[in-house]
């Protein structure tokens, strides 16, 4: 039972080292706070709270991944290597992906609240 809420503790601190690090994080953080406050003021629904909940979770997570792959990478080799930067690459086009249908999704969301 300790190893189990010891493995809550190391993704906790994982979470946090990588906030502490990672410069994009922090902007996929100022957004969900953006998103939070909006919510608030024109009082989205259930359904579009859950929406935006599943959104900051798939692009926050991707994020971690990312990072993750990209420190594994660079622990592994230094050097230019074409399999290394497309492993890089890849992670990152991930939260691209994650990112820009979350921007689609918060247009469809906000634009007839705001307008």
């Amino acid at each position: 039972m300790k190893d189990f809420f010891m493995s809550f503790k190391y993704a906790i601190e994982g979470i946090f080292k990588t906030i502490k690090d990672e410069r994009n994080i922090k902007i996929h953080i100022l957004a969900v706070i953006v998103v939070i406050i909006m919510g608030a003021i024109y009082k989205i629904s259930t359904l579009e709270w859950i929406i935006c909940i599943i959104l900051f979770g798939l692009v926050i997570s991707s994020e971690m991944i990312n990072t993750s792959i990209e420190h594994t990478v660079d622990l592994i080799t230094k050097e230019e290597n074409k399999l290394a930067k497309l492993a890089k690459d890849a992670a990152a086009g991930a939260v691209l992906v994650n990112a820009l249908a979350s921007i689609i999704i918060a247009g469809i969301i906000w634009i007839p609240k705001i307008f």
